[in-house]
């Protein structure tokens, strides 16, 4: 199956729009770009007053690196959300295909098919023996749809979907669908990414992102991997400079720290064991899930009160229970030891 198959028509038409920067580097004199030739001030030699690449050499080289894939296969965007956009924007006509996903999930999904006019079909998550997995039979029952969304490990539930799962999926609906899967959360397991699977999986399309284990959330920085002749499509759509200069210098020194990453991971693990303790033992908490992720969801007894009276005391917690499945549920994000400490002091005195 070729991706190219499962575009919509006038997005395989399209002539993409042709920058400055596209149609020749930033070497020489710069007169072709209509930009001011002197650096605003406190610039600190970052040269913002030039247009930066739309697809960094050095930053793509070294993503392709980390994800062990070709620098074809790979498109930097501004976050996740932007590329789950492009790929609602490139396959999925609207009033016309479906999107799939399985709640309870990260919320954008949904809402970028919304936007484009798609039938957004679900299939919830089920529970067994406290854990959350995908149905498959129900996912197998689903009418045809243009994108399945999956989350591994899944946001807010924490719960890892297996690879051969993923992939038995994608052979599943190969002549008609795109299997996508997000793997925002995945550097807090021990999972291997599904990145190298894409060479031969033609409808496998994999997410990553700096926002989470590379503290970028502030840079919008995010990865879709996939066949080069898919990666070909989004870059026709895709605006012309996606990427700032800042966030493209502050992933590159990012990348530069693993052992320090590598610190912060284990560190975060530690105080997510802290809290699962206690979450566990509180006479408050119905149910934990403590999850694969930096974060842990909760069903409480009081119901979503906790939320309330966790920002009286300043501390901002998450409330799920608007999600299918997810009554009287609150997610947590971990902190740094001392915000942990904060939490489990707030918790032993509510309610």
């Amino acid at each position: 199956m070729n991706p190219l198959d499962l575009a919509r028509p006038e997005i395989r038409a399209l002539s993409p729009y042709a920058s400055a920067r596209a149609l020749a580097d930033s070497a020489g004199i710069l007169l072709n770009a209509n930009e001011n030739p002197y650096p605003p001030a406190g610039d600190g030699g970052l040269g913002l007053n030039r247009y930066p690449d739309p697809q960094p050499a050095e930053l793509k080289s070294r993503l392709a690196s980390l994800y062990g894939v070709a620098e074809e296969q790979l498109l930097i965007t501004r976050g996740s959300d932007e590329g789950i956009d492009l790929l609602m924007r490139t396959f999925v006509r609207a009033g016309q295909d479906r999107v799939l996903t399985c709640p309870p999930c990260f919320g954008m999904y949904a809402l970028s098919a919304h936007i484009q006019g798609a039938e957004v079909i679900e299939v919830p998550l089920i529970e067994k023996r406290s854990e959350w997995q995908l149905d498959s039979e129900g996912i197998a029952a689903a009418p045809a749809c243009r994108l399945y969304f999956l989350c591994s490990p899944n946001n807010p539930t924490g719960n890892r979907v297996p690879a051969a799962q993923v992939l038995a999926l994608a052979a599943q609906v190969s002549e008609h669908g795109l299997v996508v899967i997000d793997e925002a959360y995945i550097e807090f397991t021990d999972d291997e990414s599904l990145s190298a699977q894409v060479a031969g999986t033609p409808n496998l399309v994999v997410l990553r992102t700096l926002s989470k284990a590379f503290a970028l959330a502030g840079c919008r920085l995010g990865t879709v991997i996939g066949s080069a002749e898919l990666i070909g499509l989004l870059r026709r759509i895709i605006a012309p400079y996606p990427l700032p200069t800042p966030a493209i210098h502050a992933a590159l020194k990012a990348l530069d720290t693993p052992v320090e990453r590598q610190g912060q991971l284990a560190e975060l693990a530690a105080q997510k064991e802290r809290l699962v303790k206690l979450l566990q033992d509180h006479a408050a908490i119905e149910q934990t899930w403590p999850g694969t992720a930096n974060f842990i969801l909760v069903r409480t007894r009081p119901g979503t009160a906790l939320v309330a009276s966790a920002a009286e005391a300043g501390i901002r917690l998450r409330d799920q229970s608007a999600q299918p499945g997810l009554d009287r549920c609150v997610r947590i994000t971990i902190g740094t030891p001392a915000e942990t400490d904060k939490l489990i002091a707030f918790l032993r005195e509510w309610p």
